[in-house]
């Protein structure tokens, strides 16, 4: 066997080697997360969502045990007896017996009041409404998860900064140490530019911790065990200001679209069909019911099918209540449906009231934040240009050390504050476009 067909071989096996490998891990959560791939994840995985998933195939089966009120049912009986007396009172010695009998009955609902029809209108309304609860647990969900994930990329970008300092802070130092051994500046000049590196320190792991515990958040959203090595994939620029709709104009959209408004207009819908349940209680009742069977008793002297021909029977009729007096228990049931019906029309008016109170708060954060982005980049700017100055008239002596530390903590402040500013207006736009019906997107 040539060279060139030897590596060919070991080549083969090792990228077969690959593709088994990769196959294995599929269907494990990734070790670096994308937003939507965290979306997806919860959507797919989230405890909370599958319960609602399982309290929709409830309803479901509760529509369809509905329409099945309108069949028949069907029941079939067998008996099985033996009797066995230890004296007979006339004959005087043992006696023993065997009966055989066989049943099969049936009834249906002719007339109820239109009970079942309301009762399949409803339990149809009951799936839409668990449908609704769904997809409202889904949008709760996905805004914890997108502030829990520009969280994360906050505290990195600021771990990231921190480092920087870190980086021109221990350059000072070495620098201070080598004019401090020449005289050229005083020792407490040299310990505060120590104690400037030490306090960099302190901040970078303070950053640090930031980001792990912002990652323990969105695993804790997204229920993952364990995974040492989470970590979510940061964006090129995260686009902080947007022009966002008008006020007016969203809750609009909201109010005709959202699911919770939905979900308390059907429930008015539901409550009314409640009435109209209750309300049958005072009407009559009509059914039907058919049954045949048959016997055998073994102290009868003809045989077993003789008698069950013999004994064979067959009956059918109907059966008409009507209520006269029942106590009051229609008449509370039906009050009661009037006050759920005021009930749910109160919650329809209150959740219409708090999402558009919702709204506009989330219009006020992205107008605040948006102005408070604007100024942090105007304040970065100015102590930016500030400490690139104290920097250089540090470097030939025209500024001591306090007063550069000084202008070092003035922009240390304002790029956190530039920080903050500019990941809140990124989740206040997303937030308040979220409302619009606007995917999420960094």
């Amino acid at each position: 066997m040539s060279l060139r067909h030897s590596v060919f071989i070991i080549m083969m096996v090792a990228l077969t080697g690959t593709v088994h490998a990769q196959d294995t891990t599929a269907g494990r959560p990734p070790t670096v997360w994308t937003l939507q791939a965290c979306l997806d994840y919860a959507k797919q995985y989230n405890v909370q969502l599958n319960s609602l998933r399982l309290a929709q195939k409830t309803a479901q089966q509760n529509y369809l045990q509905s329409r099945a009120a309108r069949q028949p049912n069907l029941t079939g009986g067998v008996g099985l007896t033996y009797t066995h007396n230890g004296s007979a009172a006339v004959n005087s010695f043992q006696q023993s017996s065997f009966n055989n009998n066989f049943s099969l009955s049936s009834g249906m609902t002719i007339y109820n009041g239109g009970f079942i029809s309301d009762d399949i209108r409803q339990k149809n309304l009951l799936i839409e409404s668990a449908n609704l609860n769904l997809m409202q647990t889904e949008d709760n969900i996905t805004l914890e998860i997108t502030q829990a994930y520009l969280g994360i990329l906050l505290a990195k970008e600021n771990m990231v900064y921190v480092q920087d300092l870190i980086n021109t802070t221990s350059a000072q130092v070495e620098q201070g140490r080598k004019e401090y051994e020449a005289g050229s500046i005083a020792r407490n000049a040299y310990i505060e530019l120590q104690a400037n590196l030490a306090s960099d320190k302190y901040n970078l792991v303070t950053a640090q911790s930031a980001v792990r515990q912002n990652k323990v958040t969105l695993k804790q959203l997204l229920q993952l065990p364990f995974q040492d090595s989470f970590d979510i994939v940061s964006p090129d620029t995260i686009i902080a200001k947007e022009a966002v709709a008008p006020l007016d104009t969203v809750v609009a959209i909201a109010l005709r679209t959202r699911p919770e408004v939905k979900n308390a207009q059907l429930g008015i819908d539901i409550s009314r069909l409640d009435l109209a349940k209750a309300k049958t209680g005072y009407l009559p009742f009509l059914s039907a019911s058919a049954a045949i069977g048959g016997a055998y008793s073994s102290s009868n002297s003809n045989d077993y099918f003789k008698q069950l021909d013999n004994s064979f029977f067959q009956q059918a009729g109907v059966s008409l209540s009507i209520p006269i007096f029942t106590k009051r228990t229609v008449k509370t049931a039906v009050e009661n449906a009037k006050i759920e019906i005021d009930q749910s029309r109160l919650n329809l008016q209150n959740t219409q009231t708090t999402l558009a109170l919702t709204i506009e708060q989330a219009y006020i954060n992205v107008v605040n934040a948006q102005g408070q982005y604007d100024a942090a980049v105007e304040g970065l700017e100015a102590n930016k240009e500030s400490y690139r100055i104290a920097s250089e008239e540090l470097k030939v002596g025209a500024t001591n050390i306090v007063e550069y530390l000084q202008q070092k903590t003035l922009y240390t402040q304002a790029f956190q504050v530039y920080l903050q500013a500019k990941y809140n207006a990124a989740l206040s736009v997303r937030i308040y476009d979220f409302y619009m019906g606007i995917a999420v997107k960094l």
